[in-house]
């Protein structure tokens, strides 16, 4: 396996990418789908948790991975985190051919500060991907008042161009409530974009994979642990959208 990382344009961004090598036993695997993931943490930090642990995942069922750590903080106020998320994408295309990913199928993966970084670029990107996948995403406006700075709010900007979107989230969520995840569903069902959503009755917000390796104590990873087939469940409606 390839794994580098790229510093981007704006300061402390950086793309990391990780390119499972070739082999000649796997000649249906000389060129790979592509998912790019951008983690949580209110555009305060990057979680780590919503970084490597879901490109592991993506890697594992034979798509190349690369992880967004965008601007954050003082430097997280739009249009910088649009442009970085938009800088990942061209890269990603522009260099498809060197790193064997198809240009055309590209997903976005964000989780909460994250998925509303995915939406933005899925609704407002110059460039976008050709799907996301959205985790109990911060959408609306006034979710704002709980991260760094002021966003916009995503059910006003999906258009005819936004790709289709796989949505999960919890309905006990409370640091991001799930009006986020059924207003953009709703605006998305507005402009006839095709999505699939998921609302798990109990989870705690953040829950990434649902996996024991992501938490760090036992309790957590019993309550959220039902919701770990979000990921099959994205693959199987990634492998019909992709083929």
């Amino acid at each position: 396996m390839n794994v580098f990382t790229l510093n981007l344009t704006n300061e402390n961004v950086t793309l990391t990418a990780y390119i499972p090598d070739l082999s000649p036993e796997m000649p249906n695997m000389d060129r790979k789908k592509a998912i790019l993931v951008i983690p949580g943490g209110a555009y305060k930090f990057c979680s780590d948790r919503e970084a490597e642990p879901v490109a592991l995942k993506f890697l594992s069922m034979g798509y190349a991975a690369f992880i967004l750590r965008y601007s954050l903080n003082e430097d997280s106020a739009f249009p910088k985190p649009l442009n970085d998320a938009e800088e990942a994408i061209e890269l990603m295309r522009k260099n498809a051919d060197e790193w064997h990913i198809y240009p055309d199928k590209i997903a976005a993966i964000g989780f909460s500060a994250g998925g509303h970084l995915t939406a933005a670029v899925s609704t407002m990107g110059r460039v976008r991907p050709n799907a996301q996948i959205l985790g109990y995403p911060c959408i609306l406006e006034k979710i704002g008042a709980i991260l760094a700075t002021p966003i916009p709010g995503l059910d006003k900007e999906v258009d005819d161009k936004t790709p289709p979107a796989f949505i999960f989230a919890a309905y006990e969520d409370g640091a991001v409530p799930i009006e986020n995840s059924l207003e953009y569903a709703r605006a998305l069902r507005q402009k006839k974009v095709p999505f699939e959503m998921h609302i798990y009755q109990t989870g705690y917000h953040g829950f990434s994979t649902a996996e024991k390796s992501v938490y760090d104590r036992e309790s957590d990873y019993e309550y959220n642990a039902h919701c770990k087939n979000w990921f099959d469940m994205c693959i199987t409606w990634l492998e019909k959208l992709f083929g």
